[in-house]
């Protein structure tokens, strides 16, 4: 697939298929549009194309939204890569680019820019300047610039939206098992390991610390939870706390990885932790000591269900 971030340098003239939308989640719901633009593609030889917006459009004309995002642009770029499309056009969203018209958009970008044969689309999809177009203006634009336009229907758009949304609140309430489902993959965070206090290591838990650049991602309940990651091309298993540590009055909140059975210096490293299943709520204990007995019963508890899961 070839990832482009932006779009005017996309400079292809072969004939495509396209869909269009943000896609945050890449979840089964999108997995099930996307099969079937590649699938399109395929049996009309078009290449297939999904552009996508970034920022978020909510991100440029509500910049008090506080909107999270279930995937940063690069979580969502990875994952889209390993869904057979042929291109991911990344269209920078600003004030400007909302003003166009809807035609000025068909025309400019869909016709001219991406040589678009079929466009496939929801049947509530709507384009253009204040949004004022919808799918049968975009038939009306087929008919007069020479592409077909196919109509998802109510009920897939209801699977993809109800999923987002079941998503964001399984998140939110550290629901992993429910998120990951919807997702049809191991929600993720990504960031780069920065050196911390140390005070894991003293417990005998030393701990990367995750920095996450994108204020944008969302960020799931605070709490305790199993996860894996490829670090150093070696899969490797352990446990992370997303909190304030108020056993130690931490002041900012952290998200602090402690892997299992692996001492490699990963400093200023970046890497993507996959969250597998969760143990428990952050909770302030009594003691550190209290603390350090805790934490050897969630690592029993996490390598009990990595076992039970044969992964």
């Amino acid at each position: 697939m070839g990832i482009l971030q932006n779009i005017k340098t996309y400079n292809s003239k072969e004939p495509t298929v396209v869909t269009i939308g943000t896609f945050d989640g890449v979840h089964v719901g999108h997995q099930k549009i996307i099969k079937r633009l590649v699938n399109a593609g395929i049996n009309a030889q078009l290449k297939s194309v999904i552009l996508t917006f970034f920022p978020h459009p909510r991100m440029v004309l509500q910049k008090d939204t506080g909107i999270k995002l279930i995937n940063t642009i690069d979580e969502r770029s990875e994952i889209l890569n390993s869904l057979g499309l042929d291109y991911l056009l990344v269209k920078k969203f600003t004030k400007e680019f909302s003003r166009l018209s809807a035609e000025d958009f068909v025309k400019k970008i869909l016709v001219d820019k991406l040589n678009a044969k079929k466009v496939i689309i929801g049947y509530d999809h709507r384009f253009g300047r204040n949004r004022n177009a919808d799918i049968e203006d975009l038939k009306l634009f087929g008919e007069k610039y020479d592409f077909d336009v196919e109509e998802i229907s109510a009920k897939d758009i209801n699977d993809v939206s109800v999923s987002s949304t079941k998503i964001r609140t399984a998140l939110n309430e550290g629901n992993i098992t429910k998120a990951n489902m919807f997702l049809g993959y191991s929600f993720m965070l990504t960031g780069t390991v920065n050196k911390g206090k140390g005070l894991g290591k003293k417990l005998g838990f030393p701990t990367a610390n995750i920095i996450i650049e994108e204020d944008y991602k969302l960020i799931p309940k605070y709490g305790s939870y199993i996860v894996s990651s490829l670090v150093n091309e070696q899969l490797v298993y352990g446990m992370m706390n997303i909190g304030m540590n108020p056993t130690v009055n931490g002041e900012t909140e952290s998200i602090e990885v402690h892997f299992f059975d692996f001492d490699d210096t990963i400093y200023n490293k970046k890497i993507q932790i996959n969250l597998l299943n969760r143990i428990r709520d952050e909770q302030k204990f009594e003691s550190v000591d209290a603390l350090k007995n805790q934490l050897l019963k969630d690592k029993q508890a996490s390598i009990d269900y990595i076992k039970s899961q044969d992964i």
